[in-house]
């Protein structure tokens, strides 16, 4: 029997965090107990959460949304904990174990860096956190012996499959996509897309930021540069493929041409489960893939001309530096502008590349550097005339 690990979920009310409290829920304790959730201003679903999983802490990085909780988590034992400086204070407390980072964009970096500080095994969601910093954050990581294990899809599959040989043995890795919602699309059939019709994913159910980026193709961008790190790949060694029905998560090929595939329904209880689990493989509350039905997959190349986010991906990943917390911070204010209808969904790359180019490029920063490049960009793009 496994040790009880202590598990922090970071962005608990968010899709991630949901499916998190799922695979606990399916646990039934005898792995993993929840001593830590946290959101930004759910507080309501927070509350019901706390009252279900009974954590040791809870936390909201919004002050206003903290106020309104006083006094309803009276006799659970539970602590409330508020604003940034809860985050931290929460995923270093000695007691816990593990720590789920899913807090959505840029806005995770901060508390996943304090986890890492204090050797926690981080499950990473955020994809954000290693655009930003990658080079920094891996290095904090392996200074502090923190493992950091990933929960997209893509880079668990990738992790997965990398089992199979050593490092020195990888001649690619193939992260798969599905296209979005607008695969085929020309950009003449883009120019009128609407919020709603970029929300509309074909088959996952992810928060409206996430799911806008997979409809520009910015998500696969972003993941692209997150492998650069996490795997520690050159540049020449991370490719992208569409793969509509997304049943094959990712894959890897071997220098003697040996391709391994991690493929299963797409349910991100999956991936969650395998890193708080890991090294061990355990019953998954996930369903099971059903080779019987039959299935036809395909594969196709992605179509950077329509789709422009993808190749902004390739570049930053080249260049490095400070070129991530731009596109990152760029995105995030151009994504945010196209919900509120105030830029065109075509927009979204053009307000990136400005941002990219405007930026003051530092190939070697600090992390004060990135949340200053961080800052100007959002400044750029809130400016930024189409």
């Amino acid at each position: 029997m496994a040790d009880l690990q202590n598990v922090v979920i970071l962005g608990s009310t968010g899709s991630i965090g949901r499916s998190a409290l799922s695979v606990l829920e399916h646990d039934c304790g005898r792995r993993l107990r929840a001593v830590g959730l946290a959101a930004r201003s759910s507080w309501r679903e927070l509350i019901d959460q706390a009252r279900t999983h009974r954590p040791r802490w809870v936390a909201l990085t919004d002050p206003d949304s903290a106020s309104l909780v006083d006094g309803q988590l009276r006799g659970t034992g539970t602590e409330l904990l508020s604003g940034r400086d809860g985050l931290v204070r929460m995923v270093q407390e000695p007691e816990v174990d593990k720590v789920v980072s899913a807090i959505v964009g840029a806005a995770g970096l901060e508390s996943t860096w304090a986890a890492l500080e204090a050797g926690k095994a981080v499950a990473l969601a955020n994809k954000e956190t290693l655009v930003v910093g990658g080079p920094l954050i891996t290095a904090l990581a392996r200074e502090r012996n923190a493992p950091l294990l990933p929960v997209d899809s893509e880079h668990s599959a990738i992790f997965q499959c990398l089992r199979s040989g050593e490092p020195r043995e990888v001649r690619r890795v193939i992260l798969t996509s599905s296209g979005g919602p607008f695969r085929g699309k020309t950009r003449r059939e883009l120019e009128g897309v609407t919020p709603e019709q970029a929300l509309r994913h074909p088959t996952w159910q992810m928060g409206p930021k996430i799911t806008i980026d997979s409809a520009t193709l910015m998500n696969k961008a972003l993941e692209v540069i997150e492998a650069r790190w996490l795997f520690d790949l050159g540049p020449e060694q991370i490719e992208v493929v569409v793969h509509p029905e997304s049943v094959v998560h990712s894959m890897v090929e071997f220098v003697d041409g040996s391709v391994i595939a991690q493929l299963s329904p797409p349910d991100m209880r999956l991936p969650i489960q395998y890193a708080l689990t890991y090294p061990d493989r355990v019953d998954c509350p996930s369903p099971r893939l059903d080779l019987s039905r039959g299935w036809d997959l395909h594969f196709e190349p992605p179509d950077r001309e329509t789709f422009p986010c993808l190749e902004l991906g390739f570049e930053v990943m080249r260049r490095g530096g400070t070129a991530g917390a731009a596109l990152n911070a760029a995105n995030e204010a151009a994504v945010k502008r196209f919900l509120d209808r105030e830029i065109a969904f075509l927009d979204i790359p053009r307000a990136c590349r400005a941002a990219l180019d405007h930026h003051e490029y530092d190939p070697r920063p600090s992390l004060s550097t990135l949340g200053a490049v961080d800052a100007r960009a959002r400044q750029e793009v809130a400016r930024w005339v189409p």
